[in-house]
């Protein structure tokens, strides 16, 4: 016994303390170096440069063998140099140990960009001051990112101002109008003037209700009516609504609908105006005795309508913005009808908002244009007790889903939801990342389906911690969004979707998708 303790290996000794340190500065100065993000190097007391990473050679352009021994300053404007700002960055940091700003800094190429800089002034073990450790965000392109947001916000509120002003003075007008014409005259002069304050006043009227409609949307303050809606027949209503204009115009007018109806779940005022601000879009634009003609079909799990016409056509340059606000294509000196070029952002924005959307084409100036319009459908049940037809489908128990539904767009998602219960499922909606992760705690669905760009927390980071919880786990999770490039099919596929699908929806897929999808038999019990 005693020998066979003596024959035991004594442990190895710990390596020296010394050796331990070294190897744990070896790995920060590695972790320091690789990052690419971040611009982190040192500064001496007086600010020149004596560490330059990975990340620094990135954002300023400055290989370590140009920079290092140089003086921080150069990285700053010549305005910021005549005050003495990089100076007082420095005394600020070792008077308060730390610093941070945010402005414009210089690259070795001249160019500038924005970025947001931290200063830490820096000890060694025995409190004796070493120099500064700085560390710089390129915050270029968030600022942009802002500076768009803050103008559209600033454009949205002047519109909203405009609108409401402009009404005041409309008002009264309108109002002698009405006098006017109930006012009886012989007077030829008289009868013409009170006839083009009529057409002038009701021109101003939907070019101020234009501008309303254009800030509402962007402020999010129009909310959809959504109720089974037959397209055919907003069609027939928005025909009659622009006939006056288009028969003004001498224009002729080929319709081609089928016999039966054409349902989505829609707004049936907002689907009417988006038709109207069309059809007389296409009759403004066209020369006096042209053509227009109106298709729809359903197909594919689309309703699909088309208006086009003979009229002055679209240039190539054109097609890719004609749908941004403010946007209008040339017009010769004979083309002086038009608007303010918002009509057809209206028209994308809310076919946006009902899960569709718009396209337009056209062979060229003086060749005609082509607007599409491709709604979802719904689902079309010939049941007794539904609106037009519906009626909420009867699933037996075993087809029957829990379903979420993750939107930040409240028009989409409800929408949605009423597609999905009318076919007989269990729907509750969320409209943030933090919510749906306590909602498919609490509800247990069987299959959710999740916008990607969510406020909070963005769909994949969602989707990411429902695969690492166990409670969800199981949960079938698919996508919807309206990127569909590779890459971000690959993204979806990491963070654990089962399913990629593009918006607008097709419902026959999704339909598939919901009746594959599993029930989750952990909670057999809870459905009993």
């Amino acid at each position: 016994m005693h020998d066979k303790l003596k024959a035991q290996p004594a442990p190895p000794a710990p390596p020296p303390r010394h050796d331990a340190l070294h190897h744990s500065e070896e790995r920060f100065r590695l972790l320091v170096e690789g990052v690419k993000d971040y611009a982190i190097f040192m500064l001496d007391p007086d600010g020149h440069v004596t560490s330059w990473n990975a990340g620094a050679e990135r954002i300023k352009g400055y290989t370590a063998h140009d920079i290092l021994g140089q003086h921080f300053t150069r990285f700053y404007t010549p305005e910021d140099i005549a005050r003495a700002w990089p100076q007082r960055e420095l005394e600020s940091a070792r008077k308060e140990g730390r610093f941070e700003d945010e402005g414009w800094r210089v690259r070795k190429d001249g160019t500038r960009f924005w970025a947001n800089v931290i200063i830490t002034a820096l000890y060694n073990r025995n409190g004796e001051f070493y120099g500064f450790a700085k560390v710089t965000r390129d915050m270029t392109q968030r600022r942009k990112i802002e500076a768009l947001e803050q103008s559209g916000r600033r454009t949205t509120e002047f519109l909203a101002m405009l609108a409401h002003e402009l009404r005041n003075p409309l008002a009264p007008i309108r109002n002698a109008v009405s006098v006017l014409q109930m006012s009886p005259t012989e007077y030829p002069n008289l009868l013409w003037t009170r006839e083009v304050l009529d057409r002038q006043v009701s021109h101003l009227t939907r070019l101020v209700d234009d501008l309303l409609d254009v800030s509402r949307i962007t402020s999010g303050k129009i909310v959809l009516e959504n109720e089974p809606v037959d397209m055919i027949q907003v069609v027939h209503r928005a025909i009659e609504a622009s006939r006056p204009l288009i028969e003004a115009r001498g224009h002729a007018l080929t319709i081609d609908l089928p016999d039966a109806p054409v349902v989505v779940l829609g707004d049936v005022t907002r689907l009417s105006q988006v038709m109207i601000n069309l059809l007389n879009n296409a009759a403004k634009y066209t020369p006096e005795g042209g053509t227009i003609t109106v298709r729809a079909i359903a197909r594919g799990g689309y309703a699909t309508i088309t208006i086009a016409d003979t009229g002055i056509g679209i240039r190539a340059e054109m097609l890719t913005r004609v749908f941004d606000l403010f946007t209008q294509g040339e017009r010769g000196l004979d083309r002086s009808e038009g608007g303010l070029g918002v009509g057809l952002n209206i028209v994308q924005r809310l076919i946006s908002m009902h899960g569709g959307r718009v396209t337009a084409a056209s062979p060229g100036p003086d060749r005609g244009s082509e607007f599409t319009v491709q709604l979802p459908l719904a689902e079309m049940l010939c049941g007794p007790g539904g609106a037009l037809g519906f009626s909420r489908h009867r699933l037996d128990s075993e087809d029957r889903r829990r379903i979420l539904v993750v939107d930040d767009n409240r028009d989409s998602a409800e929408s949605m939801e009423r597609l999905l219960a009318l076919w007989g499922h269990e729907v509750q909606v969320a409209y943030d990342g933090p919510t749906a992760l306590r909602a498919a705690l609490d509800f247990a669905p069987d299959l959710v389906l999740l916008d990607i760009g969510l406020p909070h927390m963005d769909g994949y980071e969602v989707g990411r911690r429902m695969q690492t919880d166990p409670e969800l786990h199981s949960v079938v999770r698919v996508a919807m969004t309206g990127y569909g490039q590779d890459e971000d099919r690959r993204r979806s596929a990491e963070a654990g979707f089962s399913q990629h699908l593009v918006k607008p929806v097709d419902p026959d897929t999704l339909r598939q998708i919901v009746a594959e999808s599993p029930m989750r038999k952990t909670e057999a019990g809870r459905r009993a």
